[in-house]
């Protein structure tokens, strides 16, 4: 398949928009003779989830395999769609191989920003990848990105409060629900504000797990156009069963989005900051939380970590950790988070860009990204996550993921934050589906904006 790579343009104030310009995928490498040591390649990452050790690993065998240097580049998340934006369309300039998040890829996909690695399938894991992450990243049925490593989400819970207050452990969707409003009216230590479950107003990214357990979407594909699903029988389900909790189970504000639940389950004493310093005070006020699986080293009893620092130390006997079941009592569809990785299409080294994904997928790696508590793209290492209960749950979480629509425009309607808009007025209308269908009428333009 021949595509048109057309530069792209950021309206970084609202939404995502792209604009028409120039030219095919750049001329791949000869393998006539081996690299010498003044070629060299560049890898984007976003953020700094690939700590220093796997860094290290990749500049040094990629220098031992290809004679080559790799250059990483790190680009923090807030910038990496402006910056790819301005840089894949420019062979001069663009960075060779590229990090960027799971529901960021179809938008540059699309357009046609990198190469074609549909031949290298098989061979860096084909089906045994994470198949939600395959398929955000592949068009017309021809991958072009492919999963790097994923972070799952679950449920955190205060077994103390839930024993208090009579409340068992729950083994479906409608179980859950049922507690976590349950452990809302009884409050067993009557404190202020209480949440059977906090979930901040905006947060849509831990919501759309209703949405998904009850077999709807945020978007469906009709024909050749995307057409935003809010309105459709099966998410309106979910979002009514979403509307109960924000009424009967949760305090969290309507403005609340997904960051630092962890601070609401905790015993009142200090908050911790990124260094492990005190910066204010703060109250239980929670006894489940929905976040990131790396959250459990926020929470626990305070203490003295390792450094010599104010850390949280977990206590099994206070604290717990869960799946969020669905409604068949199998793991419930959650939003997947994570960040795929491809070549640039504009790219003048696309044969040492095939040998860096190499060393990515190689059983050797991927296995370094587990123990560093990654999620690896192959799940035939899942095991390199460790035995404890963390990263059991993590696995068990992951085996049913889900991510938002593979839309061209997807990325549009995450950086308008018209979802969070949509999903902070839930709890106060009085007609979801009038509400819902005026945000399908909002959200379908923006889908399809190619350019």
């Amino acid at each position: 398949m021949k595509r048109t790579y057309k530069a792209l343009a950021l309206a970084t104030a609202s939404a995502l928009m792209l604009s028409a310009c120039s030219s095919g995928a750049a001329e791949t490498d000869s393998n006539d003779a081996a690299a010498d040591s003044s070629q060299e390649i560049t890898l984007w990452l976003a953020g700094g989830d690939t700590n220093d050790e796997l860094r290290e690993y990749l500049k040094t065998t990629f220098k031992e395999e290809t004679g080559a240097t790799l250059v990483i580049e790190e680009q923090s998340w807030g910038d990496v769609v402006t910056k790819l934006t301005t840089s894949l369309p420019d062979a001069n300039n663009t960075p060779d191989v590229v990090e960027l998040g799971n529901t960021q890829s179809p938008t540059f996909t699309n357009v046609g920003a990198f190469a074609d690695i549909s031949d290298m399938y098989d061979e860096l894991g084909g089906d045994d990848l994470l198949q939600s992450f395959v398929e955000v990243g592949a068009v017309e049925g021809a991958n072009y990105t492919l999963p790097y490593y994923f972070g799952s989400r679950y449920m955190f819970q205060r077994k103390d409060l839930w024993s208090e207050a009579g409340i068992e452990q729950p083994k479906t969707l409608d179980e859950f629900n049922a507690a976590v409003q349950a452990l809302a009216a009884a409050n067993p230590r009557g404190i202020d504000n209480f949440s059977g479950f906090f979930l901040g107003g905006q947060d849509w990214r831990n919501g759309i797990s209703w949405v998904f357990a009850n077999g709807g979407e945020l978007a469906r594909k009709d024909g050749d156009q995307w057409v935003s699903a809010l309105a459709d029988p099966n998410t309106i389900t979910g979002l009514t069963q979403l509307q109960e909790i924000y009424r009967n189970a949760s305090k969290a504000p309507a403005d609340a989005k997904d960051v630092t639940p962890w601070l609401y389950i905790n015993d009142a004493d200090e908050i911790l900051d990124d260094d492990g310093n005190p910066t204010g005070s703060t109250s239980l006020a929670a006894a489940t939380i929905m976040a990131p699986g790396w959250a459990n080293g926020s929470i626990g009893d305070l203490g003295t970590g390792e450094d010599g620092k104010p850390a949280r130390i977990w206590n099994d006997e206070k604290f717990g950790a869960f799946a969020l079941p669905g409604n068949d009592g199998k793991p419930a569809p959650v939003f997947a988070g994570g960040s795929n990785i491809g070549i640039s299409a504009a790219s003048k080294n696309q044969d040492l860009s095939k040998d860096l994904l190499r060393i990515i997928f190689s059983e050797e790696y991927q296995t370094m990204l587990g123990g560093a508590g990654l999620g690896p793209a192959n799940q035939n290492y899942m095991s390199s996550l460790g035995d404890d209960q963390f990263a059991k749950i993590a696995v068990e979480a992951a085996s049913n993921s889900k991510l938002t629509p593979a839309a061209p425009g997807w990325a549009a309607v995450e950086g308008a934050s018209i979802l969070e808009e949509f999903f902070g007025k839930i709890a106060a209308t009085d007609d979801l589906k009038s509400l819902a269908e005026e945000y399908d009428a909002k959200i379908t333009p923006m889908l399809n904006a190619k350019g």
